[in-house]
């Protein structure tokens, strides 16, 4: 799956990873701006809670069809702690703009939309009747993560790193920072998030809907890369 062309690139505007992280960033500070009873509200209203999606009473079928899974899609841009969110978009830049140069805005934002909420379905599957809300865009990051790697397996990453008084740019290779992100994903699942439910599953979903992703974007991927 690993994609290697020589490159005629043409200047284009690539606005999905802006426009995802100005969506995360507005619904946090709203959040953090409200009193903390409404704010538990909102995220029961608008975060994917297990219980509202699959009741383990009933039968799964008709509940596919049920409006709450609206909520697989509004709970991406939801974070109540400014480390929770910080780490997300951290990765969502580093992986992102990359990915989003390779996709191409719309197709990447589609494996965002796409990946998160799969990856909030496998989350809410895994924890069926729980009554606390799903939050935040690791699984959708996760899907970025994961189509990266399968496109670009021995791809360096360029970051700015603080060196003493000085600013150092590097180039890391992209499986280093996958650890740091699997990493800090197991870090937050010891610590546990202060308002919603901590989903593993939810980020192996998410990273498997990114391979299966970048093994149908290839082909395009390549023409992209080409012109």
């Amino acid at each position: 799956m690993f994609v290697h062309v020589e490159t005629r690139r043409r200047a284009r505007w690539h606005w999905a990873t802006a426009l995802i992280v100005c969506l995360c960033v507005m619904c946090f500070v709203g959040l953090a701006l409200t009193p903390v009873p409404t704010r538990i509200a909102l995220l029961l209203e608008w975060g994917t809670v297990p219980a509202n999606i699959f009741d383990t009473h009933e039968a799964w079928l008709p509940q596919l069809v049920d409006p709450a899974l609206l909520r697989l899609f509004t709970a991406l841009f939801i974070h109540v702690t400014w480390l929770h969110l910080m780490s997300n978009l951290l990765f969502l830049l580093i992986f992102g703009l990359p990915g989003e140069r390779a996709l191409g805005s719309l197709r990447f934002l589609a494996l965002f939309v796409i990946g998160g909420i799969v990856a909030n379905l496998i989350g809410a599957l895994s924890l069926a009747g729980v009554r606390l809300p799903i939050i935040g865009c690791s699984g959708a990051v996760s899907a970025v993560v994961g189509t990266y790697v399968a496109l670009f397996p021995r791809a360096k990453l360029g970051l700015v790193l603080p060196l003493g008084l000085y600013l150092e740019f590097v180039r890391v290779p992209a499986y280093l920072l996958i650890g740091i992100w699997v990493l800090l994903q197991l870090l937050f699942s010891y610590a546990g998030p202060s308002y919603g439910a901590y989903v593993w599953w939810a980020h192996i979903g998410g990273f498997m809907v990114g391979l299966v992703f970048a093994l149908f974007s290839r082909n395009a991927v390549a023409r992209r890369l080409r012109y």
